[in-house]
């Protein structure tokens, strides 16, 4: 008895799928442990113990790149935890760290244009804002504003990027419309598996709003 040539592909396809599901899980596992350490740290653990324990999410993120090396998501992650680390280092170290999160972020986005929902231009419009410019580092007020956008046209109504996009333009100068952005994070939407992040976000939404009215 012969196999009609689609019903053939259609069997093929299946089993591909099925044997991939294992690694498929494992890798989403993985993640969604490593982005929950991620929330614990930045929102709960304190400022003191903050940097130690940055270091050791940056090697678990760093060896889950390692087996997942062209998934955007993972890579996009790494990013945020490098520019986490950059956030509490200093000096040379927190260049370093800012600069290696930049590298990884812009790979993530050739691989995945939507930047796992505006999540990478977020993250590089916070570090092209807040890294010193040229010749020290590579700090850009215009690429900071350029990914803001690219971040607020895949989520408008994001609580991370309205904060940032707002603290971004109080220090342009620019109040009017920090002021606007400061409203819409207070008023935003928090992401489902990002709530805790969110949340302290939007507490600092509102210390921003009060600041500027």
């Amino acid at each position: 008895m012969s196999i009609h040539p689609r019903l053939w592909q259609a069997s093929l396809l299946g089993l591909c799928l099925l044997l991939s599901a294992p690694s498929v899980l494992a890798q989403d596992s993985e993640l969604f442990a490593l982005k929950n350490r991620w929330e614990h740290i930045t929102t709960q653990t304190p400022e003191n113990d903050r940097a130690e324990a940055l270091d050791g999410l940056a090697q678990d993120a760093n060896a889950l790149v390692s087996q997942y090396p062209d998934n955007a998501r993972v890579l996009i992650w790494k990013g945020i935890v490098l520019a986490s680390q950059a956030r509490v280092s200093g000096g040379l170290t927190a260049l370093g760290l800012a600069k290696d999160a930049r590298v990884v972020l812009e790979r993530a986005v050739k691989l995945d244009p939507d930047g796992n929902n505006g999540s990478a231009y977020v993250t590089l419009g916070a570090l092209y804002d807040r890294v010193p410019g040229w010749p020290v580092g590579f700090g850009d007020g215009d690429t900071a504003e350029a990914m803001f956008q690219k971040a607020l046209a895949i989520r408008p109504d994001g609580i991370d990027v309205n904060y940032y996009y707002a603290a971004f333009l109080e220090d342009e100068g620019h109040k009017d419309q920090a002021l606007e952005h400061a409203r819409r994070a207070v008023k935003g939407e928090a992401r489902k598996e990002r709530e805790v992040s969110d949340e302290a976000l939007r507490e600092q939404a509102r210390e921003l709003l009060a600041s500027l009215e």
